[in-house]
């Protein structure tokens, strides 16, 4: 290896040392601390109690479980709705592809805030769904949306899709028609070319675009704070509360562990899946 690729390697890890392990040591070590009235919030690391407080308490384990109920349907909706979008994208003319494209991260120039404020006035009883449900004569009072599992799904789905559709789009759009063709001049049905081909070679795609949207969904909190009901229970809310509002600072580092090392086990399998298919 010569000197300059030692030294940008050398970069790299020092900045990963920087932005990623030094703060998780730092939120390790405040999860072994006791919590105390003072500045800060923590004394010296003492034993593992706050990690047997996690598992004593059946609030947590359902917080997590909650939370990776939420993160699965909603990655599976966002797939469901991306894939076909990014294929679409995919076989536009060259011309209409940019421009697709740039519909689909527009949204990303307003604040994720005011997006999700959005779905509240429309969503709300007196909101502009209801309003023309009921002017349409369809249904004769508000219905609920607002504070309902379906609004966070809803929410979830609408602010991450973005992150499914381009990996998706950037692996689709690399994909040979000629393989289509030739798999249609050997008899194959279109449905039947789309599973045996043009599927299998977008899986890594749809890995990609799994995780960008998984990942982020499992610690979500302003989507279910804002959208969700009193029993849509995540992780993501139950520590800020831990954080903010009991100023448990040592208790909030243990569960921000317990869910980093959690979302650490994806990682690993979508990096062995890649590594996998760089031998293939």
């Amino acid at each position: 290896m010569t000197g300059p690729a030692k030294t940008s390697l050398l970069a790299v890890w020092l900045w990963i040392g920087l932005v990623l392990l030094l703060p998780f040591a730092i939120v390790l070590k405040i999860s072994f601390a006791t919590a105390q009235l003072s500045v800060p919030p923590y004394g010296p690391p003492s034993t593992a109690g706050n990690y047997a407080a996690l598992l004593r308490d059946s609030l947590y384990f359902k917080a997590y479980v909650g939370s990776l109920r939420i993160a699965l349907i909603s990655t599976a909706l966002t797939l469901l709705l991306g894939y076909p979008m990014a294929y679409a994208i995919a076989r536009a003319p060259q011309r209409w592809r940019h421009i697709l494209l740039l519909l689909v991260v527009l949204p990303f120039w307003t604040s994720f805030l005011i997006r999700i404020y959005a779905w509240i006035g429309l969503l709300r009883p007196t909101g502009l769904i209801n309003l023309v449900l009921e002017s349409l004569g369809l249904i004769t009072e508000p219905l609920r949306f607002l504070n309902t599992g379906g609004a966070v799904y809803l929410g979830i789905v609408y602010a991450y899709l973005p992150f499914m559709v381009l990996p998706l789009y950037a692996r689709l759009e690399k994909l040979d028609p000629a393989l289509l063709e030739a798999a249609a001049d050997l008899g194959a049905k279109p449905w039947s070319a789309f599973l045996k081909i043009t599927l299998p070679l977008s899986l890594p795609g749809v890995l990609a675009g799994c995780l960008l949207v998984f990942i982020p969904a499992v610690g979500e909190f302003v989507i279910p704070e804002l959208l969700g009901g009193p029993d849509t229970l995540m992780i993501g809310k139950v520590l800020w509360t831990e954080f903010f509002t009991n100023r448990n600072w040592p208790m909030s580092a243990a569960v921000a562990v317990i869910l980093l090392t959690v979302l650490v086990l994806p990682i690993m399998w979508f990096q062995a899946a890649q590594k996998q298919e760089a031998r293939a």
